[in-house]
């Protein structure tokens, strides 16, 4: 039987992602999990470029578009070409467990330092995160920044190059455990150790398919985690109403502190580009449904709000350059 025809009878489903390494090494595991969830069916990965992935030259704040690797998988999801969508964010059918959340730094090979407070005055920062660069800005203003593009080896390949600038890069701890170049992590960071607050929906990978398949929805709410979607849930009701995206500098750190009572902490913040500005709080509510997680978010966004965060927000949007 050809793919089209498993595809017409339902037997074949049509995993789709992005062309990196790491995209596909993710989607390999989602398709292995669902082999052992639903052995009769068909899994095959399609792996689509994205606008993201098309231009590695320009600063990801430079885009302004919230969904830069989503768009064209996202329309063939819709067109029928694809069942389901593999993402590393989690406002989507359904959240697997998720993995480190946090930051990793990661020094240049041969170089001494094993910590963010170890880098010395004018050591250059590889990132395309603002997100990570005004945090940064704001804790340890000695250091200098640098547009970090690619995929994880060739960014790797970039810092560990003799003849290049940088001293170090941070990018996801679980980007590089993935993969299996967990050895080159040298600091882990959180709010506590490094002081820096990881992106909405880090560490999960989010299942995305058709609006009204319930057929696919069946399948994927399988693997679906319940304290890992609240988590994801809250997050991106905190930067939606925050009209956020990848492209602005708002982190987050949610953890369980007490599962067993399903109370939930949140902690946000928003910082201004140079790191001159910065607002955060934080939320500690039992937490029980998708409605309180999604509640819990928008309570933190209000408070963020009246704290100054939406001021910080409309200057960086102000002075974000036209598009072309």
């Amino acid at each position: 039987m050809t793919d089209n025809n498993k595809a017409a009878n339902g037997s074949l489903i049509r995993i789709g992602t992005r062309r990196s390494n790491l995209a596909m090494v993710q989607a390999e595991g989602i398709r292995e999990s669902l082999r052992r969830v639903a052995p009769d069916h068909d899994y095959v990965i399609e792996a689509l470029r994205t606008l993201g992935d098309k231009d590695q030259s320009k600063a990801l704040y430079n885009f302004g578009a919230k969904n830069l690797w989503t768009t064209e998988l996202e329309e063939k999801l819709t067109s029928g070409q694809l069942d389901i969508v593999v993402h590393y964010d989690c406002e989507l059918a359904a959240i697997p467990p998720y993995d480190d959340r946090r930051d990793a730094l990661i020094v240049k090979a041969g170089l001494p330092y094993t910590s963010l407070q170890d880098l010395p005055q004018g050591a250059v920062v590889g990132t395309s995160s603002v997100r990570r660069s005004a945090q940064l800005k704001r804790l340890y203003p000695r250091l200098k920044f640098a547009n970090l593009r690619g995929n994880v080896e060739t960014r790797l390949a970039k810092v560990d190059d003799p003849s290049s600038d940088f001293t170090c890069m941070i990018m996801s701890a679980c980007g590089l455990e993935r993969i299996d170049l967990q050895e080159r992590i040298n600091q882990r960071l959180d709010s506590g150790n490094g002081g820096i607050y990881h992106a909405v929906g880090q560490g999960a990978l989010g299942l995305e398919i058709r609006k009204g398949d319930e057929r696919i929805r069946t399948l994927t709410n399988k693997l679906a985690d319940l304290n890992a979607t609240l988590v994801c849930l809250a997050e991106r009701e905190l930067m939606r109403s925050l009209e956020g995206g990848c492209s602005v500098p708002i982190g987050v750190e949610t953890q369980w502190v007490n599962e067993s009572q399903h109370i939930l902490c949140i902690r946000g913040i928003v910082v201004s580009l140079d790191g001159s500005q910065a607002v955060e709080d934080s939320i500690e509510k039992t937490i029980l449904t998708n409605d309180d997680a999604e509640k819990l978010g928008r309570e933190l966004a209000t408070r963020l709000v009246r704290a100054g965060a939406d001021k910080i927000l409309q200057d960086i949007n102000a002075d974000r350059p036209a598009k072309d």
